[in-house]
């Protein structure tokens, strides 16, 4: 009885953040549903007929969509890539003892600590301006000429500051994973003469899949939702080559004032992200179990 008692407590005392948290994710999204099914136009907010699926008809058939599409997998995939790649890499290299280990590591993480607008504003004014930029600067100093980045190279541009930001993300998780590995097994591995790449390829790489998988799913959910970088440095362009899903959406509501398209936009995006975040969370549990 005592325990029914204590677990009926803790319960009434749940429930009241429970219900909020309810309410605070149900309502948006019941309101959202609401809003892709009829024609609200901020311009014109009183016409609110009825359209069944159009919303999601027109969203789906516009040609923009199937650009915000590919642009948001480019992006996903190729930030995964570079962070992946590169945070095994700094792993690696700050599991070394040196000089100022700790300042080192306290550098390495320090970007993802910045909020993409104001690492966005940096890398767009600092870095890849094409007139006073640090990139125009090497350039020049090289002989060539400098590269308009954002407006040349919009997407890729998007990827350098995105990944930059969560590299040190994947560089804190593979690190940590990294020194858990126990030394004995790296030493049994020196003895029996296995050199760096045998070490690494047989005995830390398969250590560190679960970190590796864990990431992969941390980021991509996050990825799918990038829009502060491309806001502040392309708005999306030129034309429709830095545009992802995310800001297509908001360009459909807040500069077309298409409420009711964009309500459909974004139920589109969280279905896609729900099947991605599915198939990733099966991708961990079975690398969990091995």
């Amino acid at each position: 009885m005592a325990t029914l008692h204590t677990r009926s407590a803790a319960r009434m005392m749940m429930a009241p953040s429970v219900l909020l948290l309810f309410a605070w994710m149900i309502v948006p999204l019941v309101m959202t549903i609401y809003f892709s099914f009829i024609d609200y136009n901020l311009l014109m907010p009183s016409d609110n007929r009825f359209l069944g699926f159009l919303n999601y008809e027109f969203f789906l058939t516009d040609p923009a969509f199937f650009d915000a599409l590919i642009n948001t997998l480019v992006l996903v995939l190729s930030v995964l890539v570079i962070t992946i790649v590169g945070g095994i890499a700094l792993a690696l290299l700050l599991d070394q003892p040196m000089f100022g280990q700790g300042i080192v590591r306290i550098l390495v993480i320090a970007p993802f600590f910045i909020m993409p607008t104001v690492a966005a504003l940096v890398w767009k004014n600092m870095f890849m301006n094409p007139v006073n930029g640090l990139f125009a600067y090497i350039w020049r100093v090289f002989g060539a000429q400098p590269v308009d980045w954002l407006a040349n190279m919009p997407l890729f541009s998007i990827i350098l500051i995105v990944a930059w930001q969560w590299l040190p993300f994947a560089t804190l998780i593979l690190l940590t994973a990294l020194q858990s590995l126990s030394e004995e097994q790296k030493e049994a591995a020196e003895m029996d003469g296995a050199g760096f790449f045998s070490q690494f390829v047989y005995i830390i790489l398969p250590h560190m899949a679960r970190a590796i998988t864990v990431v992969i799913l941390i980021e991509t959910i996050f990825l799918l939702s990038v829009f502060a970088e491309i806001l502040v440095t392309t708005n999306g362009g030129p034309g429709t080559s830095s545009t992802n899903l995310t800001y297509l959406v908001y360009n459909r509501a807040l500069l077309q004032f298409d409420i009711g398209g964009a309500s459909a936009g974004g139920i589109i995006a969280v279905i896609l992200a729900n099947i991605v975040a599915i198939f990733l969370v099966r991708i961990v549990g079975k690398n969990l179990e091995t």
